[in-house]
């Protein structure tokens, strides 16, 4: 996991790189069906339908989603990830990672900014028009981008190098990416502008980018999901290797364990709200953003982020004191991501069912949260546990497997 090299190669379409056919959907965390699924799924499930055209009203998507017309299946599924909702439809631009190290390929879509955007359920015309606007301005230029950055050095650009630099400068990679979004533009600017595209499309783009300090989020979840499946399917170990949630249902995979999921009711993140709204209205925890804690840094290494508690609640002490408790139940210290109030101290890396079991201490995440309505989108961010109950079905299905 910690030698995993991840680096950007490519940008392309869902269909081309993952080979979707017809009117299938991706989503983030366990498997789950219309019927079950959250307000800020269908909210970016009925805003996907209507990107697609495959319906030209909400209300048409639902019956169609309803009737099986428009099917469902996980990202994990697909070695992708998406945050929140992470709704992925056939047109939509994706990053391509390639892990230099063990050879796999990882892929997310892009980041649409905070607010009122599909990954927080909402569906609304500015929402369609955005996501329109990546696909023919944004994707482009950062797929004539990358190619030139790969002409120049012919392998990409590197994630890991990056969130280790921004992980030293107040960033954890996953609610705050400020050095981490600043870093990667640092990276890009030149190759966009050697590019040779539009003056005016290069502009939109980067100012795109500036404006979002999200920009480097899904690349780096991306990165991290190479990084866990560097440690997938290993003979008799006992190590996470995904933690996500649909709204709905939290879920779990286990190294040795293969992809089967283990799930329980999802809860509900706490945190700081946006003017007019409470917890009250929050839905429970959504997204496949907790693959960056399963890599070893996110709300693992809040520590390194003491300004990310004026964003998910809390005080600087109570984010080092997240970070000192991972240590009881992971693996190891990571060789590279490491904590400068810590004496450089590497995260906490490798989450083990095991080592949960017997501390009773359960992984903590910093995550955004989405109003449990279909169509409002993002109402807060703040911390949340995953459940006990997944940790105790995986062990009894290892011991099932191992007879141990």
């Amino acid at each position: 996991m910690m030698e995993s090299e991840p680096v950007w190669i490519d940008v392309g379409t869902a269909e081309g790189k993952l080979s979707m056919k017809g009117r299938t959907l991706l989503h983030a965390g366990p498997p789950i069906d219309w019927k079950r699924a959250s307000g800020p799924l269908r909210g970016a499930i009925i805003g996907a339908s209507l990107y697609e055209g495959w319906a030209e009203t909400p209300r048409e998507a639902e019956r169609m989603t309803e009737r099986g017309e428009i099917g469902l299946d996980c990202t994990h599924n697909h070695n992708a990830v998406g945050p929140m909702a992470g709704v992925i439809s056939p047109s939509m631009p994706l990053y391509e990672l390639m892990d230099e190290k063990h050879g796999t390929r990882t892929y997310s879509n892009m980041n649409e900014g905070i607010g009122k955007v599909l990954r927080y359920g909402a569906y609304g015309e500015d929402v369609i028009e955005r996501l329109k606007w990546m696909g023919s301005v944004l994707a482009p230029v950062l797929k004539a981008t990358i190619e030139e950055a790969r002409k120049e050095s012919g392998r990409g650009i590197s994630l890991k190098p990056m969130i280790a630099q921004a992980l030293t400068m107040g960033d954890e990679a996953h609610n705050r990416n400020n050095a981490t979004t600043s870093l990667l533009i640092r990276q890009v600017v030149p190759f966009m502008l050697k590019s040779g595209l539009d003056r005016k499309m290069l502009f939109e783009a980067a100012k795109f980018m500036n404006e979002n300090n999200f920009t480097a989020l899904n690349l780096g979840m991306a990165a991290a999901k190479a990084m866990s499946l560097a440690a997938h399917d290993v003979p008799h170990s006992t190590l996470v290797t995904v933690m996500s949630r649909n709204g709905t249902d939290a879920g779990i995979w286990v190294s040795s364990l293969g992809n089967r999921w283990y799930t329980a009711p999802a809860p509900v993140p706490r945190g700081l709200w946006f003017p007019g709204f409470s917890e009250a209205d929050a839905n429970p925890d959504i997204g496949d953003s907790a693959i960056t804690e399963t890599a070893g840094f996110g709300g693992f290494a809040m520590a390194t982020a003491p300004a990310i508690v004026a964003w998910v609640g809390g005080s600087v002490q109570s984010a080092i004191e997240v970070t000192n408790r991972m240590y009881e139940i992971t693996y190891a210290k990571h060789k590279y991501f490491q904590i400068p109030f810590l004496n450089f101290q590497g995260t906490p890396t490798g989450i083990d069912i095991r080592k949960i079991l017997k501390t009773g201490i359960l992984p903590a995440i910093n995550t955004g949260i989405a109003h449990k309505k279909a169509g409002v989108g993002q109402i807060g961010a703040g911390t949340v546990s995953f459940p006990m109950e997944v940790f105790r079905a995986s062990l009894k299905g290892y011991v099932d497997k191992y007879g141990v």
